[in-house]
């Protein structure tokens, strides 16, 4: 069975720091970690082809992403960064188009978790931003908290033309093991047909020293009920999963967790839909 991974990242400490990697718990992944060292993994896992996603809100980030997946057989895709709010965003864009790898951009991602306005999303300059975003034939990762999931249903709302991508289920409350509010949060989002949702994430929001399948499931089966096989899709996170399973383990994970959708629907969330939403090759 094929498989895209939509969700992974890369860095190099020597390049520039990751400064959100901080603290004993975190400390395991603070070192560089490169294609090289996913590939061989990857592809051991069965995966064809990758999105590879940002990691900092710096402009010169995206530039290296793209020209990175030009020069790589696994990467298909790129999540980049820019300023949503500068009045020159769309200038930009098409700029990133235009750079070697440029084709291979197909959306765009803010980390909305660390602002602490909750409705940051519906900031006219933002909103305008994204209006940007959709005009050039992009989508948007989210990646929110479940207090910022009712922002992101609105913003749904109010560009219809623009696909929006939640990554890590909107990284639900597992090491707790609750799902309100998050649970009301996600489906509202789940209402807007221009909303996707990525099953990725959930080992580290788990206890990462002991958690089991059977802990991700309740929120993996909400996700499956709110969005539906075609609008769900599977990413590693890697190499922050590597913080509580090894590439492999989270993949195996995301098979149990989509067994009883039966082949066609695990097919839609394991590859279909990430090919469909991103436009991947």
């Amino acid at each position: 069975m094929t498989v895209v991974d939509s969700h992974h990242h890369v860095w190099d400490l020597s390049v520039r720091d990751q400064d959100w990697i901080t603290g004993e718990e975190l400390a395991p992944i603070r070192r560089t970690f490169t294609l090289a060292d996913l590939e061989p993994e990857a592809r051991a896992a069965g995966v064809a082809a990758t999105v590879l996603v940002q990691t900092v809100t710096v402009a010169e980030e995206t530039p290296e992403l793209l020209a990175l997946a030009d020069g790589s057989t696994l990467v298909a895709g790129v999540v980049g960064w820019t300023d949503l709010t500068a009045p020159d965003v769309a200038d930009t864009l098409a700029a990133l188009r235009a750079l070697p790898g440029g084709g291979r951009l197909v959306g765009i991602r803010h980390q909305v978790q660390s602002e602490p306005d909750p409705e940051w999303l519906l900031r006219p300059d933002v909103l305008r931003g994204l209006r940007a975003v959709a005009a050039e034939g992009l989508v948007y990762d989210l990646i929110v908290r479940p207090h910022q999931l009712p922002a992101a249903a609105r913003a749904a709302a109010l560009l219809p033309g623009l696909t929006f991508v939640l990554d890590h289920a909107g990284k639900p409350p597992v090491a707790l093991g609750t799902t309100q509010p998050w649970a009301d949060g996600l489906r509202a989002l789940a209402a807007h047909p221009n909303t996707v949702c990525k099953l990725s994430g959930l080992v580290t929001e788990a206890d990462p020293r002991s958690w089991t399948v059977e802990h991700l499931r309740p929120y993996a089966d909400t996700a499956i009920e709110a969005f539906g096989p075609d609008r769900l899709m599977y990413g590693s996170d890697w190499p922050v999963c590597r913080l509580a399973a090894p590439y492999a383990d989270v993949l195996d994970a995301a098979r149990e967790l989509t067994g009883r959708l039966g082949e066609e629907g695990r097919q839609a969330v394991l590859a279909g839909t990430a090919r469909r939403v991103y436009g991947l090759l």
